[in-house]
């Protein structure tokens, strides 16, 4: 299937929303960018560590949390 879309802003790109759920993509996910045959190639980063599915995903406030609950515990 082929979609069309728009630069905007900044030159951003928007992404239909049926491509971002059918890769599975988030806000902040990373991309390479490469011209071929004067075409533009976006390429999803992979997601080595969470393709592996031994780790999760997780942000400063998990970090934080599990931090004060060593220290409460007297572990850290």
């Amino acid at each position: 299937m082929v979609w069309q879309v728009r630069l905007g802003r900044k030159f951003a790109v928007y992404l239909p929303r049926e491509v971002v759920e059918k890769l599975g993509l988030r806000e902040g996910d990373k991309f390479e960018v490469r011209i071929a045959n004067g075409e533009i190639v976006l390429k999803p980063v992979p997601k080595l560590l969470k393709k592996r599915g031994i780790w999760a995903e997780v942000d400063l406030e998990d970090v934080e949390r599990v931090g004060e609950e060593l220290s409460e515990a007297g572990l850290s």
